[in-house]
């Protein structure tokens, strides 16, 4: 199945420019301190630069906190930050809520992507609960101050990642993605004027609300919420834009995979058995809901083998060809695609639209973070049932980085001492070797 990557670019380190005052002179110099440092002075240096970096989003100057929060993505994306979460916690979450709440849109996307790394660093608890309860209203807020992709799409990726671990709760899960579906479906009757959302906007309200239904029971949901979702879906197949059709296609894989439209009509069906009027009003309900179903099928056949137009690009096409193949052979066969990813030395498998799902979803926000959190980040690893042959033998304690290097040199006291060891047993292992072949060639018949 054709696997889509995006590659997000990590941020930069904070460069030395007028608008940084104290913080990038500080971080050249600690910089410098760093290249010739030993692994402790490193590790130390690090925390004082995202310290320093915390401390300037409290700066007036927009440009100063753009360039802080970029420092902090690209720490977050390398290493896993729990010490420094440990003390600066609180004081982080609520200065990135000020940046969404008065910054530019380029400030707001990163302030929104470094609140969704937070969570994924603190994994389900009191913390992530926190965070999602202090974050609901500023993102939704967010959401109505414009319209730029760039800024949406960052703001539903944070809602969808806070909302995935900061609850169980499926009445909240609910609330999150109902405030995403407004933003392409809003009611009728609303008295909020409605931009028409852009295809990279839908796509990405799709895929978040994705994400989240696959922690949802989805017989705990009404039927009028599902049939409406699913005849939005639908006419989501049929548009133009091909990251439209790829990502309302996954949600329907989804929505197939959890049953939801056998729900609908035992529904339909079974209250079929009242008044004449309530049963005419179900046959017609069941009678949608086969036709429905009748119809998806029929799209996904022919996007499945969709001939590429004047100026499509091929690698898309294949995508949406793979995808749908896959889809049709699961509304069809029943068969899941099965899938495997290369993380490290290790693989990750995924057997189920759900799993699938949400490893891209994850894969996507986290870039070129996401092979050291899968490796390292155990809340994730829990997440997605995959558990990497380092953590067998790091064993399942946090340690810090320092002590991981460490363990982990081959200059490192620990790794001397075991290969004086190794060679110790080798020795001793070849020595008994020579003595039991020369008993045995000595016992030998001739």
């Amino acid at each position: 199945m054709g696997k889509r990557k995006t590659q997000r670019k990590n941020a930069a380190m904070l460069d030395s420019d007028d608008d940084n005052s104290s913080v990038s002179s500080s971080s050249t110099m600690r910089s410098d301190r760093m290249s010739v440092s030993g692994t402790e002075e490193v590790e130390f240096n690090k925390d004082s630069l995202l310290d320093e970096a915390v401390d300037a989003l409290y700066e007036k100057r927009g440009t100063t906190r753009v360039k802080a929060l970029e420092l902090i993505i690209d720490a977050f994306n390398s290493n896993l930050q729990h010490q420094f979460v440990e003390k600066k916690f609180a004081t982080l979450l609520h200065q990135c809520l000020n940046c969404i709440k008065k910054g530019s849109s380029k400030e707001i996307s990163l302030a929104s992507h470094t609140i969704g790394l937070l969570a994924l660093t603190v994994g389900s608890g009191d913390n992530a609960r926190e965070i999602l309860e202090e974050s609901i209203t500023p993102l939704s807020q967010a959401f109505k101050s414009g319209s730029e992709s760039s800024k949406i799409a960052s703001l539903l990726e944070c809602l969808a990642i806070i909302t995935f671990i900061g609850t169980n709760d499926p009445e909240e899960t609910e609330k999150s993605m109902q405030i995403m579906w407004q933003l392409v479906h809003p009611k009728q009757g609303s008295n909020v004027i409605t931009v028409k959302p852009s295809a990279a906007v839908i796509t990405a309200v799709v895929s978040a609300w994705s994400f989240l239904l696959t922690t949802m029971d989805g017989w705990r949901l009404s039927s009028k919420l599902w049939q409406e979702s699913i005849t939005f879906l639908s006419s989501l197949l049929d548009k133009d834009d091909r990251s439209v059709r790829i990502a309302a296609g996954e949600a329907v894989a989804v929505i197939f995979e959890m049953g939801s439209l056998e729900k609908f009509a035992a529904e339909a069906k079974g209250s079929s058995d009242g008044s004449v009027s309530e049963g005419n009003k179900s046959k017609e309900g069941f009678s949608h809901i086969q036709g429905l179903k009748g119809k998806i099928l029929n799209q996904v056949r022919d996007l499945s083998v969709e001939a590429g137009g004047k100026g499509s690009a091929k690698k898309d096409l294949n995508n949406q060809r793979n995808l749908f193949k896959d889809v049709l052979e699961f509304l069809e066969e029943g068969y899941c695609p099965e899938t495997s990813v290369k993380i490290g030395g290790d693989s990750l498998q995924t057997s189920t639209w759900s799993q699938f799902i949400q490893l891209n979803f994850l894969r996507r926000f986290l870039g070129g973070g996401f092979t050291k959190h899968m490796q390292e980040n155990e809340f994730l690893q829990d997440v997605v049932g995959f558990t990497p042959k380092r953590r067998n033998l790091l064993g399942s304690e946090h340690i810090s980085n320092t002590e991981k290097r460490m363990y982990r040199s081959p200059n490192s006291v620990l790794n001397k001492a075991r290969t004086q060891l190794l060679n110790k047993q080798r020795m001793l292992s070849e020595g008994r070797n020579i003595g039991h072949f020369a008993v045995n060639v000595g016992d030998e018949d001739f």
